[in-house]
């Protein structure tokens, strides 16, 4: 027994460190950092992803009121022109606003900063934003759960295949239902409310999340069926474990929907 609850502690440890990698990782994380502008250290977060019904804010710490921003924008994947706007000073901050977009609408947008001697431009590249539709919390959370207990119960299968425990086809069987709920069915709920599509993933996209999660699941089909037939097997859910470890390594919303402008005409102030 007390085997047992070591084996899961060392699981919950593995999928919370991996929960987290893949949480500071991606497309969608903020982009943070710092530059010096005359005496002053500016520190920024500009942020990736926007599920607003409004117009996503960009703002920078600027308490001192002395410094000015502009900022620049435009769709991402189009051939419009820069839009440029003058930073309003709110409350201590520098505020923009980028138009709000239709789901997987992108924005790329640039910062500069000036004290009216120096300026400095925040990023090398602009920073691109994405626009996704609200996701109700009865379609999000148990998407979210299911998941992050799918994740457990994969690590914990594929620990339990190391020792050669006798749970290793329970466990097995249990890691598939939840990453078929998880993945599967909540996943493809999600994306459609957030993205417009159920799936844009192979054949019919290049979605990186949906096809690490089906590759995902069609290797713990496998490693139940060959535990089925054998439960010696357990080398397949270890397999299966590691596959699905590797998989969660790559950045959530790689490659993900996006809405090509450059098919249409261009748009002035988006």
């Amino acid at each position: 027994m007390k085997k047992n609850y070591i084996l899961w502690i060392a699981a919950i440890i593995i999928t919370l460190g991996s929960a987290i990698y893949q949480r500071s990782t991606g497309p969608t994380n903020p982009v943070k950092g710092k530059v010096q502008l005359g005496d002053q250290t500016i520190k920024y977060k500009l942020i990736r992803t926007y599920g607003g019904p409004d117009n996503a804010e960009i703002s920078i710490d600027e308490p001192s009121g002395k410094i000015q921003g502009t900022f620049k924008y435009k769709r991402f994947k189009s051939f419009d022109e820069w839009s440029e706007v003058l930073m309003v000073n709110m409350g201590g901050k520098l505020v923009s606003y980028i138009p709000h977009q239709p789901p997987a609408g992108k924005v790329e947008y640039l910062i500069t900063l000036s004290d009216g001697t120096n300026q400095v431009q925040l990023t090398e590249e602009p920073v691109v934003i994405r626009f996704k539709g609200h996701v109700p919390a009865g379609a999000l959370i148990p998407h979210i759960i299911f998941m992050f207990f799918a994740m457990l119960f994969s690590t914990r299968a594929g620990i339990e295949a190391i020792v050669k425990g006798n749970r290793t086809f329970s466990l097995s069987i249990y890691t598939t239902i939840l990453f078929l709920l998880g993945g599967l069915i909540f996943g493809p709920i999600v994306q459609k409310y957030a993205f417009g599509a159920y799936w844009t993933g192979w054949p019919l996209g290049t979605d990186l999340t949906d096809n690490k999660t089906i590759v995902s699941f069609l290797f713990w089909v496998l490693a139940v069926y060959m535990l089925w037939k054998n439960r010696e097997k357990r080398g397949w859910a270890l397999v299966a474990a590691i596959v699905l470890m590797l998989i969660y390594f790559i950045p959530h919303s790689m490659m993900g929907s996006e809405i090509d402008h450059t098919i249409q005409p261009p748009a002035n102030g988006l």
